[in-house]
This record gives C-alpha cells, sequence and structure tokens, in this order.
C-alpha cells in the first residue's frame, strides 16, 4: 500500500567496564546516535564510575565482575531495545560504520546478527598484523535472537537464533595503551581460560605449558606477520604468548588448590 513504511528501528548501545578512563570517553562520542547507552561498571577506582553519573547520555550500573561472559549477559539484560550494538570501552565507531548500522538496522530485510571486523591500534598507531587481521566479532544484534553461552567465560561466544552477516566498515579497537596495562589484561584473559579449562576438566601438562605458548608466538609473529608491525608486533606477540603460559600455570595452580582441598576434608 503507497505511503506505508517500517518505523524507525531504535537501537541500545551496551557497554562494560573496569578502570577505562581514557578510553571510554572516544567510545561514548563515537555512539552518541544510539537511542541509549548502558554501561556495566564492575567497581572501578580510576574514576570511570563518578564520570558516568554525569554523563548526560548514560545510564550507568554497577554489578560485581564474576566472568566476561556473566557479566555480558547481565548487560543485555538491560537493553530497552531490540537492536543492540555491544562494545568493548577501548573501542570506536567510525562515520562510516555508524552509518552502515544506522542503515542496517532499519533495512527491512536484515538478518538477526552482524559481524563486525576490527581495526587495531597499538597507542595511536595501526598494528596491521600479528595475528589480528582477521579478528572478528559479533557487535550488532538483535536481543530477542541471541544469547551468551555460558560455555565460556572469556572471549564470550553469541548464539543466534538466525543468520549472521558482516558489515563491510570496520571498528576502531584502542587495544594497547601502554606496557603494563596490555599484560595485566592479558594476564587476567590466561587466568579466566585456566578457569574455563578446570570447570571441562582439562589437566595440566608440562610439554603443553612450553609447546603452547612458544607455538603462539610463532604463530603470531612469524606466520601471521607479526614481524611487519616492527617493535609494535614483538611486544603484541610476545604478550599474547605470555597469556597463554599464564592460562596453564593458573591451571596448575586450581589443580593443586583442589587437591588440598580434598585432602583436607578425606576422613
Amino acid at each position: 500500500m503507497a505511503g506505508l513504511s517500517t518505523p524507525r528501528q531504535k537501537l541500545s548501545a551496551l557497554i562494560i567496564t573496569y578502570n577505562e578512563m581514557g578510553y571510554i570517553e572516544k567510545c561514548l562520542n563515537s555512539i552518541s546516535f544510539a537511542d541509549e547507552i548502558i554501561v556495566v561498571d564492575s567497581f572501578s577506582t580510576d574514576g570511570t564510575y563518578e564520570y558516568l553519573l554525569g554523563h548526560p547520555k548514560v545510564k550507568v550500573i554497577q554489578n560485581p565482575f564474576e566472568n566476561f561472559t556473566a557479566q555480558k549477559s547481565f548487560t543485555l539484560k538491560q537493553a530497552t531495545n531490540d537492536w543492540v550494538l555491544f562494545l568493548d570501552a577501548d573501542e570506536v565507531v567510525t562515520d562510516g560504520l555508524k552509518n552502515e548500522i544506522i542503515s542496517t538496522i532499519n533495512n527491512p530485510e536484515a538478518n538477526e546478527a552482524y559481524w563486525f571486523y576490527r581495526k587495531f591500534m597499538f597507542q595511536n598507531q595501526p598494528l596491521n598484523f600479528s595475528g589480528w587481521q582477521t579478528d572478528k566479532n559479533h557487535r550488532l544484534f538483535r536481543k530477542s535472537k541471541a544469547v551468551f553461552t555460558d560455555r565460556k567465560i572469556v572471549h564470550e561466544t553469541l548464539e543466534v537464533d538466525g543468520k549472521s552477516g558482516v558489515l563491510k566498515e570496520k571498528l576502531i579497537h584502542y587495544c594497547y595503551k601502554d606496557y603494563a596495562d596490555y599484560k595485566s589484561k592479558m594476564l587476567k584473559y590466561g587466568q579466566l581460560k585456566a578457569k574455563e579449562d578446570f570447570y571441562k576438566e582439562k589437566y595440566f601438562n608440562y610439554f603443553m605449558m612450553v609447546v603452547k605458548p612458544a607455538w603462539k608466538f610463532f604463530n603470531h609473529y612469524i606466520i601471521r606477520l607479526g614481524f611487519l608491525d616492527g617493535k609494535k608486533g614483538i611486544t603484541i606477540c610476545y604478550l599474547n604468548a605470555l597469556g597463554v603460559l599464564e592460562r596453564f600455570k593458573e591451571r596448575k595452580r586450581l589443580e593443586k588448590k583442589n587437591e588440598l582441598a580434598y585432602y583436607l576434608v578425606m576422613p
């Protein structure tokens, strides 16, 4: 019937934070087009929460951090709109991506979810290789058609009831602020992955503790061309390998703790 059109779709932008001053400002500025912005903060100590409280477009909620999947699942429940844009605090939506997001959600034939490729930034310089050149994540999806699987507690996975597409424009990811920040992030990821392994009854192995980190560095630095990123590539590939080593160290600690608890309760 002439004159009818599809109603404009509303968008909820969601972010989880912990000590994100220096990142969150750029992220929020880039998503000001969203109809609502909800940030779930896990009790930041660097002023992030106070900054968010004073932001006119942000609804901020504090919730204790258990793991990434649990925190993102909690955050997703807060959205009032079906279309959701889920970002990390160190990610920025470009003008081109903004326009593509708006046109996509207002397309009557849109898929239920969309992958975003990401452009990684080492401080303010692009990181073109080092294993990240094919990285992509679900960032835009219908809340009614997706759920974060509880089988992973880090590098959370979205299960989609329907089709997924890929947007052409890339999301900017400021992955590296400084050495200490990135190292802390990789160690934390390694520890969470160890808990995931422990729950799945994957046992510690000395041989794999040597082989896996070495392979991670070789794969990202040589096979995936990290050496073309110069000193940046060495730093990123080393710290990524360090995260894998921490995964095995933490798995060993968890097994020893479990053994000790077992012997303490033995009659």
